[in-house]
């Protein structure tokens, strides 16, 4: 399997190649050249298996330059009980006869990002073997919560790496800042970015583009690469938890094999929902994709109108995860949708970088609105969508999942669809404690009350416990406190490589 650029088909490279080097050169992003296709009785047969086994089911045929024995390795030092808490890694939690949950947020920084940075590390340790690389690699990560502290646990003192995350400065929850803050490792470093998730982001992407630094950071022996969902590393094992969920779905006698599920996923960034997208071109019976944002609803917009226009106040709520206004990863699915038009994809993001907005042709607006559904609820619906689900169902929910579940609501009371249905739940509702406490009880419960204290309450309220890593924060010293402006980022970097 060979992987492509979005916006330069004519580039072709293996797995480990694209693994390493995370974005293409003129600033696509890479995608296989096809999809591979299992037939439902293989899917059927996946029931019975564990995640180990599944996971090694989707990754084999997308990273084909690995070798068997290679890509166990990755897989069993990623997912285990001691990093995840449970055998089962992404269990489904059935709300009713109709409606799952899938719970991604069983790893160590108790979000979905675990689900692909506790593989990460090793499928670019070994993709730099397989390539013979010498320098060593640097990990420049934009993050707007979750995906930070991921990829800090993630790559912490492992050889031949070193990770520098940029985070929005208060744009993320306490619990976010002080999980980054605190991080331990030799080969890492944290700063706080003034301004949104986005101007973060685009500062990690004017880095990478930049020859002449590139041209620096090379005279130095490093080599510079992501763990951002731009990564191809990163979203192809993403790809997996939803042929889980559903053998999981055939397991416990919800569906049958060929039956087909509607999917909600919260996302800003795009990169988990183009995960399920993907997984239904591989040929998982998917019915409808259903796209939850915030209110910062670029994608909501875009999904109805066909145009993306980033040009827009930007909000900062309770679900922080998605608070962003530039998602990366559509440029992988509109590349899809407009069968591989490198050309097109390339004006279209060079229209957003000048611009701020384009407009999708109405072939690729019809194949939007036959895929996929949109919409958007606000931090008031959010909340009381979180109180709803913990009255009707005795189920905590998170504030992103609450924001799934909002729209799924909307949905339902919309099309009267009632297709059996996988929310993806993306992260411990214990990361954003207060913001839940206040969605069950209100504002003077929390009033007062730190971060530690919150935890116990929620472990009061849920019946759920407290995540290990979550209370271990408590006695843990604040390492990073570096806050810097978009325009002094580069120079972070050279300060942590000491570079002259």
């Amino acid at each position: 399997m060979q992987y492509q650029s979005t916006r330069d088909n004519g580039c072709s490279v293996s797995a480990a190649q694209a693994i390493k080097q995370g974005l293409s050169a003129e600033g696509g992003l890479f995608v296989p050249e096809s999809f591979p296709k299992v037939s439902l009785e293989e899917i059927g047969a996946l029931a019975s298996k564990n995640y180990h086994e599944r996971a090694y089911f989707v990754l084999s045929r997308f990273l084909t330059d690995f070798t068997e024995d290679e890509l166990k390795h990755c897989i069993n030092s990623a997912y285990t009980k001691e990093k995840f808490e449970t055998d089962s890694i992404a269990p489904v939690y059935k709300l009713n006869d109709s409606t799952y949950v899938l719970e991604l947020w069983h790893g160590p920084t108790c979000a979905f990002k675990d689900m692909a940075l506790q593989i990460l590390p090793h499928l670019l340790t070994t993709s730099m073997k397989k390539t013979n690389e010498t320098d060593e690699v640097v990990i420049l990560v934009a993050t707007s919560g979750d995906t930070g502290k991921a990829a800090l646990e993630g790559f912490k003192d492992v050889n031949g790496t070193r990770i520098i995350v940029f985070y929005p400065d208060n744009g993320v929850s306490e619990i976010q800042k002080l999980q980054m803050v605190t991080q331990e490792g030799n080969n890492v470093s944290v700063a706080a970015v003034e301004g949104n998730f986005d101007d973060a982001q685009n500062g990690v992407k004017k880095i990478f583009t930049d020859e002449s630094y590139k041209n620096l950071l090379a005279r130095n022996h490093f080599k510079l690469s992501s763990a951002n969902s731009i990564n191809w590393g990163r979203l192809v094992p993403q790809i997996v938890y939803y042929f889980s969920a559903y053998a999981d779905l055939i397991a416990n006698g919800e569906i049958s094999a060929g039956d087909k599920i509607n999917v909600v996923v919260p996302t800003g960034n795009f990169g988990n929902i183009l995960a399920s997208y993907y997984a239904m071109k591989m040929g998982l019976p998917v019915a409808k994709f259903i796209c939850a944002s915030n209110e910062n609803n670029v994608l909501t917009d875009f999904i109805r109108t066909g145009v993306y226009n980033k040009n827009r106040e930007f909000h900062t709520t309770i679900s922080p995860s998605m608070d962003i206004l530039i998602s990366s990863n559509l440029e992988r699915f509109l590349y899809d949708l407009t069968g591989g038009n490198d050309g097109q994809i390339a004006e279209w993001m060079k229209k957003l970088n000048t611009e701020g907005v384009y407009e999708v042709g109405e072939d690729v607006k019809a194949k939007l609105s036959e895929l996929f559904w949109a919409g958007c609820a606000d931090d008031g619906e959010t909340k009381a969508t979180i109180k709803k689900c913990a009255e009707d169902f005795d189920y905590v929910i998170d504030t992103h999942t609450g924001v799934a579940k909002a729209v799924y609501d909307k949905y339902v009371s919309e099309t009267g669809d009632t297709t059996k249905t996988v929310i993806a739940s993306t992260a411990s509702p214990f990361k954003f404690n207060q913001s839940v406490l206040i969605a069950l009880e209100d504002y003077s419960f929390v009033a007062g009350k730190d971060e530690f204290t919150l935890l116990e309450e929620l472990h009061e309220k849920s019946g759920m416990q407290i995540p290990k890593s979550l209370a271990e924060l408590k006695n843990k010293q604040v390492i990073f406190d570096l806050v810097c402006g978009k325009e002094q980022m580069q120079q972070i970097v050279s300060d942590f490589l000491m570079l002259e």
